[in-house]
C-alpha cells in the first residue's frame, strides 16, 4: 500500500556551522512536525515501484540544496538537487525578521511580536510557494510540508 510521507530526516550536520538555542529549537520542532504530518512523493522513486514512506537527508553541496530520499531500508533511491539562487533573499529576510521576532520576545510587546511574526510568516509563505514552484515535477508535497522544508534549508544557512 502507498504511503508517500517522509518518515525520518537528517540534516548534514557538516553544514551547519552554528546555531543557537533558538534556531535548535525552529529546527527540532520542523523535523517532529514534519515527520508527524507530510506529504511527500518522489515521482521517479514512485514511478518505478518505490510507494514510500522515505527517509530524506538535506545538504547543502557547492551552493545548491541536495536531497537525498532513501527507502525504509535506507537504500537511495534518488537524489534531487535544486539551486539555491532564488531562495537566497527569502533566506536573508526570513533570518532578519526571525532575529528581530527573538529579540522581540524578550521585551516587546505583544502587539509589535505579532506584527514581526505576520512578516516572518508571510516570508515563509513565499517560500514555501518558490519551493513547491521548484519542487514540481521532481517531488509532489503540499503546503504544510514545504514550509516546514524551508526551516531546515535555512537551518542549512546559518553562519555564526
Amino acid at each position: 500500500m502507498a504511503d508517500p510521507r517522509i518518515s525520518h530526516i537528517e540534516l548534514d550536520e557538516a553544514t551547519i556551522l552554528w546555531r543557537n538555542a533558538d534556531i535548535e529549537q525552529e529546527r527540532r520542532i520542523a523535523i517532529f512536525d514534519l515527520v508527524e504530518e507530510n506529504t511527500f512523493k518522489p515521482l521517479r522513486a514512485f514511478a518505478a515501484g518505490h510507494e514510500g514512506p522515505y527517509r530524506l537527508r538535506l545538504s547543502v553541496q557547492d551552493g545548491r540544496l541536495q536531497l537525498d530520499v532513501s527507502g525504509e531500508d535506507g537504500a537511495l533511491l534518488e537524489t534531487q538537487i535544486l539551486g539555491l539562487g532564488r531562495f537566497r533573499r527569502h533566506i536573508k529576510d526570513y533570518f532578519a525578521i526571525c532575529d528581530s521576532y527573538y529579540q522581540a520576545i524578550r521585551k516587546a510587546t505583544a502587539s509589535e511580536i505579532e506584527t514581526i511574526d505576520m512578516a516572518r510568516r508571510g516570508v515563509h509563505n513565499e517560500a514555501a510557494d518558490l519551493l513547491l514552484e521548484r519542487l514540481e515535477g521532481k517531488i509532489e508535497t503540499d503546503f504544510a510540508t514545504a514550509r516546514r522544508l524551508f526551516t531546515l534549508i535555512c537551518v542549512l544557512h546559518i553562519r555564526g
